[in-house]
C-alpha cells in the first residue's frame, strides 16, 4: 500500500457545546484533522444508535459523539441518557467485527477549542494505528 491511511471519521457534535467548540478551534486557527465530517445534532442524548451503526458500515473509520459536560446540557438531564446510550452502543460496535476504540464519546463546552482540537487528534491518531474499517460495506459496481 503505497498511499498513507487517512481515517475518515463521524462527529455528531452537540449545537450548543460541542459544535461550537469545534467552530471555536477553526476560528482559533487550531490544528484539526481534515478527517472529521461534523453532524450538528440539538443533543448528544439524540444520537440514534442506527446513525451510529450506520456510519460504521458505510465506512467510516471512527465515531466521535461530543456533547455538553454533564450537568451543562441545555436540556438537563441528555448528556445522562448518552453516556448510558454510549456504553450499549460500545457493545453493538463489537458485534459488528469492531474494536470498541472506534467509538468515542467526549464531552467539549462551547469555549474549549483547544479541548476539540486535542481530543479529535488524538482519536485520529488512534484509528490511523487501528487501520481501515473491516465493517465497510463492499460495494459492487
Amino acid at each position: 500500500m503505497s498511499e498513507k491511511f487517512e481515517p475518515r471519521i463521524v462527529g455528531f457534535l452537540c449545537n450548543w457545546c460541542s459544535y461550537a467548540g469545534a467552530d471555536l478551534a477553526g476560528t482559533s486557527k487550531l490544528n484539526v484533522p481534515s478527517s472529521l465530517t461534523p453532524i450538528r445534532v440539538m443533543c448528544s442524548s439524540r444520537v440514534d444508535p442506527v446513525l451510529v451503526t450506520t456510519a460504521f458500515l458505510r465506512g467510516a473509520d471512527g465515531v466521535l459523539i461530543a456533547g455538553c459536560h454533564p450537568g451543562d446540557c441545555h436540556y438537563d438531564e441528555g448528556n445522562y441518557y448518552a453516556r448510558r446510550r454510549f456504553a450499549v452502543l460500545k457493545k453493538v460496535v463489537e458485534s459488528l467485527g469492531l474494536e470498541s476504540d472506534r467509538l468515542r464519546l467526549s464531552w467539549i463546552s462551547a469555549s474549549e477549542g483547544q479541548r476539540f482540537s486535542d481530543v479529535l487528534n488524538e482519536f485520529n491518531n488512534k484509528i490511523r494505528k487501528m487501520g481501515p474499517n473491516p465493517a465497510k460495506i463492499k460495494k459492487s459496481l
